[in-house]
């Protein structure tokens, strides 16, 4: 069966939600109380697909299911929860063809201090490190640790028990804290999330990409274009980079991934990037010209 088909199928007796009951709700209040839930669904999609604009998609289904269904339902907003997850579910399956694994339970999950903890530590590289886990674990990962959902209703939304539930977001959780080698954020990535959160001006994501005791320093030739010659601390570094470097291409240096600022074509500054943990622990700007020669454009264009 359809993923997708389960979710209309089954959505108005999973987890206590249902939505329109014995008494029908007239087409007006019926939209109300959905507008009442669409920041909310949209917000939870966005989370759990990476994209703003799928998760639009997804919760205008959730909609038609909702106008579109004579079952009885007790609670909108938990049936909408449902559905909306279960949709983004099917999504994330077509996405990310992972079988999943068999489950032993016995595992609980950390405390809420853990939990933010965590996510504080992940921050701006999260949505990367989601991208590696299977669609049942980062389901149950984002609506406990990110929306702190009970595993009931987690477990209603992916068809299983509370204790696998927890267990799915446990094992999230333990890859994503301590990820193996294999599934360590790549350096292009770091520094790729970093340029961005520069570009769009994101200061809390800067800081969380950012290592306690990052430097920024810069070379003679650097300094004389008009970059800082040394800047300490990665507060102090976020609110130099925040809402600028749109000048900045994705660039490599031996090999080494970075950025740098062009002006007309060519390269002018490079962002050395050094990274370390998965975060950034220092940025050389270089200017020299024997290191400028060397700059390659990531994405293989000519920028000359």
């Amino acid at each position: 069966m359809d993923p997708q088909e389960n979710v209309s199928g089954d959505a108005g007796t999973l987890g206590g939600a249902g939505a329109r009951g014995d008494t029908v709700i007239p087409a007006d209040e019926l939209a109300q109380r959905f507008e009442r839930e669409r920041n909310r669904l949209v917000a939870l999609a966005a989370r759990i697909l990476g994209d703003a604009h799928e998760a639009q998609d997804i919760v205008q289904q959730a909609w038609l299911r909702l106008d579109g269904t004579d079952q009885g339902i007790d609670n909108i907003a938990a049936w909408l929860t449902t559905v909306t997850t279960r949709l983004c579910l099917d999504r994330l399956r077509r996405r990310i063809p992972v079988p999943e694994e068999e489950l032993e339970v016995e595992e609980t999950a950390p405390g809420p201090a853990e939990d933010v903890a965590l996510a504080d530590t992940v921050g701006a590289a999260l949505q990367l490190v989601l991208d590696r886990l299977s669609p049942n674990e980062r389901v149950a990962f984002v609506m406990h640790d990110s929306f702190g959902f009970e595993f009931t209703t987690i477990a209603a939304a992916l068809d299983t028990t509370p204790q696998a539930a927890r267990k799915l977001a446990s094992r999230a959780r333990a890859k994503i804290a301590q990820p193996r080698p294999e599934d360590a954020l790549a350096d292009w990535e770091v520094v790729d999330a970093f340029m961005t959160a520069a570009r769009e001006g994101d200061f809390t994501r800067l800081v969380r990409l950012l290592a306690p005791d990052a430097v920024v320093r810069g070379d003679q030739q650097a300094i004389e274009t008009g970059t800082p010659a040394a800047i300490d601390g990665r507060e102090d570094i976020a609110s130099f980079f925040n809402g600028a470097a749109h000048a900045a291409l994705p660039t490599s240096l031996d090999g080494r991934a970075g950025s740098a600022w062009y002006h007309r074509g060519q390269a002018m500054v490079l962002f050395d990037f050094t990274i370390v943990g998965g975060r950034v622990a220092r940025i050389d700007f270089r200017a020299e010209p024997g290191v400028i020669a060397r700059v390659v454009r990531r994405d293989g264009a000519d920028p000359r």
